[in-house]
């Protein structure tokens, strides 16, 4: 038998991209495309304008098999991931009803409302998805998370008449939901002509695109922990049962059945930010890297690494999207000095995150007794050995890289590697197609540095900036 392949779909919020993995982990080919911006409207309104999410797959899919030629006939199944808390809305026939609600958008974070009588289906963007590849009504249960009436203990709907009645969602409004590693459906032939999939390919269910990028990453051990560098930024431990009250994290379901991912707060807009001042930078940057013949990204790295750590005290607080039950908050730099430039606010954000998602894993791993001795990084943003450095002496622990640093292709090829009998067990298929790239440790000297200012400094700095914006916030929205 020739060599086989298997193809991840990640989803994500900014683009789509397929990525074709041999059964090694290694990846042969790949295809993205980026989502056109969101569109934004009065009220926290956030919606992906037109059916992009499908036609961004479309792209993707197209260029990945296009490139791939004729091997893609040796491809045995798909992978099917997407990003989580949104929420679409279907007519009879599968189609869309209105606008994909973006995770950002806060209808989500409430019941759903039924204010259209055309609306037939209220599912996730993977049971949307999974529709236009396969025809079938269907989705994984670990991505209805939120708004929706589910039975962590089961895996399956809720048949509590309360809940179904508080969700707004009867049984005929929700697509049939499976497991992790379970058939979703095949590709229809219509699917095949849009996207360049062999038609006949098993798609395979993951769970919510956060879970699947830990399982991806390799978090498989209860002392590891994993932080997804993306739009938002999340940190994460796996576990055998399903906190019922917990206060620094939540429980989700993970991708490998029946076990569940304990998720510690994050950081919305966390790496947007990096990139929200990339472009605030504008030429400025983009010329002086292109003159050195580097990336953006790689020119802002190179550049911060001559800041001392600590950044000379300019300190960055990371709230530029506040939570709807905070609308106060936002966020904040502080300590200016006359010699800061773009070096000291760039390595400030670094440190920022760092900080941040430090106390939020040490808040949850307190509260479940646990102790974790490395901590797993993915993401764009994990390319920098400056940013990685700083996690390794913020933490003060081993700081881990994978070959694979976008993870969540990675976790649905595993899904369906497992699925598909490929490997007989999760732990196994993660031994044999996750690779760690590098390993960071802390450095002594910078961890002294980073822990007086942390436990000194930051862990208390939104005691007082808060009350200030909550002032500003007050003034500027009080109806006079």
């Amino acid at each position: 038998m020739g060599k086989k392949y298997i193809v991840g779909i990640d989803g994500g919020s900014q683009s789509t991209k397929i990525v074709i993995f041999d059964f090694e982990g290694n990846v042969v080919g790949e295809g993205k495309k980026e989502l056109r911006p969101m569109s934004l409207k009065d009220g926290g309104i956030v919606e992906h304008p037109g059916d992009d999410l499908w036609d961004s797959l479309c792209e993707a899919a197209t260029e990945a098999m296009d490139n791939f030629g004729i091997r893609k006939n040796d491809i045995v199944g798909i992978g099917l991931g997407s990003i989580r808390c949104c929420r679409v809305l279907l007519k009879k026939d599968g189609s869309l009803a209105q606008p994909i609600q973006s995770w950002m958008d806060k209808r989500v974070a409430e019941p759903y409302k039924r204010d259209n009588p055309e609306v037939q289906y209220v599912t996730s963007t993977n049971g949307y998805l999974t529709h236009r590849l396969t025809g079938e009504f269907k989705d994984n249960i670990g991505n209805n998370y939120g708004q929706w009436p589910v039975d962590y203990a089961t895996w399956d709907w809720s048949t509590d008449e309360k809940e179904l009645a508080h969700y707004n969602l009867p049984n005929d409004m929700l697509f049939d939901v499976v497991k992790p590693g379970d058939v979703l459906g095949y590709i229809t032939k219509e699917a095949s002509e849009k996207t360049g999939f062999p038609e006949g390919l098993p798609l395979i269910a993951t769970t919510s695109d956060k879970a699947v990028e830990g399982l991806g990453a390799g978090l498989i051990s209860d002392t590891s922990a994993f932080i997804s560098l993306g739009t938002y930024i999340s940190s994460m431990v796996i576990g055998n049962d399903m906190p019922k009250e917990s206060v620094n994290y939540w429980g989700i379901m993970s991708s490998i059945p029946n076990r569940y991912i304990y998720e510690g707060y994050g950081i919305r807009r966390g790496m947007w930010t990096v990139s929200w001042f990339k472009e605030l930078m504008g030429e400025k940057v983009s010329i002086r890297a292109n003159y050195e013949g580097v990336s953006e990204e790689e020119y802002l790295n190179n550049q911060a690494s001559t800041v001392p750590v600590g950044s000379d005290g300019l300190m960055t607080v990371l709230d530029w999207l506040a939570n709807p039950w905070e609308p106060y908050k936002r966020g904040v730099m502080i300590g200016f000095n006359a010699h800061h430039d773009y070096r000291f606010m760039y390595r400030s954000i670094l440190e920022g995150i760092a900080y941040t998602m430090k106390n939020n894993v040490d808040r949850m791993t307190e509260e479940l007794g646990k102790e974790i001795t490395e901590v797993i990084i993915t993401g764009g943003g994990s390319n920098s050995d400056l940013f990685m450095q700083i996690f390794a002496d913020v933490f003060n622990i081993n700081i881990k890289r994978n070959v694979v640093n976008g993870s969540a292709s990675l976790g649905a090829a595993i899904n369906t590697a497992v699925g598909l009998g490929i490997y007989s067990s999760y732990e196994e298929a993660v031994e044999k197609m996750v690779k760690v790239k590098d390993i960071f440790k802390p450095i002594p000297e910078n961890v002294q540095i980073y822990k007086k200012l942390n436990n000194e400094v930051y862990k208390g700095l939104t005691d007082h900036t808060d009350e200030v914006l909550k002032k500003t916030h007050t003034i500027l929205n009080r109806a006079d």
